[in-house]
């Protein structure tokens, strides 16, 4: 089973790219740090007040994945918003390895 958060973030404050880069950087390195996870920036764009980012964790147990990214996101949370950002929505999906093998060998 694979869990896949995704995080918006607005950061208000951000007046430069270099501003973006920071909040964005302690999220990701906050959440590495503390959880078994792997993070990256989507739709890196040149806006400098929003981040979108995706992560993504793959066990066997659907709620010990649920319990992992509940917590991930309230992580961000903290992290974004000590860092000058803040999380303005999240969504959370699920891709079995049934869907996971169908989406790779492109069958239905």
């Amino acid at each position: 089973m694979i869990a896949y958060l995704t995080l918006e973030i607005r950061i208000e404050a951000a007046h430069s790219l270099k501003d973006k880069r920071q909040v964005v950087r302690s999220v990701k390195d906050g959440l590495r740090a503390h959880f078994n996870v792997a993070v990256a920036e989507l739709d890196a764009s040149d806006a400098w007040q929003r981040a979108t980012l995706g992560v993504v964790s793959i066990s066997d147990s659907r709620d010990y994945l649920d319990g992992l990214m509940r917590n991930v996101e309230r992580h961000a949370m903290r992290v974004a918003n000590n860092s000058g950002g803040e999380v303005t929505d999240s969504f959370l999906d699920f891709l079995s390895e049934a869907e996971f093998g169908d989406r790779l060998t492109g069958e239905p």
